[in-house]
């Protein structure tokens, strides 16, 4: 007996997510509940996980009973740099603060991603985190005060998005470019093949699944 489809559902209310998840052209739902984004956890690794974690198991309570059969992907991004964990900023001092921070120097972002296939008998989850890393040129004061002009910084771990005007002091990126935009898109397409191998009964492809 041939089995249901997946439904695909994005734990995230991120645009760029939502494009990044996009572009593997299988219909996908968004639910993307309020939860807090708090961790203990010291290590940066482990404080990604934790909070995609969190994201992803607040969906999982929302749709558990159902009948259908789900793949709930959760993400949270971080940067992080000498030992420091940056956030979102709350406003547009913090904001310069933070890139006063990292002017001149290379930091490491993390994107740590979730993953539930809910059956209506069994729930299963892995999780995994990418790890890129950028560098910054030394940004002006004239050249940093018309970055926080267009408000990019205000919704983006670290104060800054890559794929907008930060490009403008970005010299260098090594690892993931979507890591860094806040989904690793090719790492999920291994991982989740991986994970998902264990539907896999049947089909060409995971994707197929969907």
């Amino acid at each position: 007996m041939e089995k249901p489809k997946i439904k695909l559902i994005l734990a995230s209310a991120s645009p760029r997510r939502k494009e990044l998840l996009g572009h593997l052209k299988v219909p996908f739902e968004i639910l993307a509940l309020s939860v807090p984004e708090h961790s203990d956890a010291t290590d940066p690794v482990e404080h990604a996980r934790d909070i995609a974690l969190v994201k992803n198991q607040a969906v999982v309570e929302k749709i558990r009973g159902s009948k259908d059969t789900h793949f709930i992907v959760s993400a949270d991004t971080i940067v992080v740099s000498g030992g420091k964990i940056f956030n979102k900023p709350s406003d547009r001092n913090e904001a310069r603060k933070f890139l006063s921070e990292l002017s001149g120097k290379t930091h490491s972002v993390f994107t740590a991603v979730s993953l539930t296939l809910m059956t209506p008998e069994n729930i299963h989850t892995h999780s995994f985190v990418d790890e890129s890393k950028v560098t910054f040129n030394v940004i002006t004061p004239d050249l940093m005060e018309r970055y926080l002009d267009t408000g990019d910084s205000l919704d983006k771990a670290g104060a800054y998005g890559i794929q907008g005007p930060s490009l403008t002091f970005i010299s260098r990126v090594d690892g993931s470019y979507s890591n860094v935009v806040g989904f690793p898109l090719s790492r999920f397409v291994q991982e989740s093949e991986k994970f998902l191998h264990q539907y896999n009964a049947g089909v060409k492809s995971w994707l197929d699944l969907f």
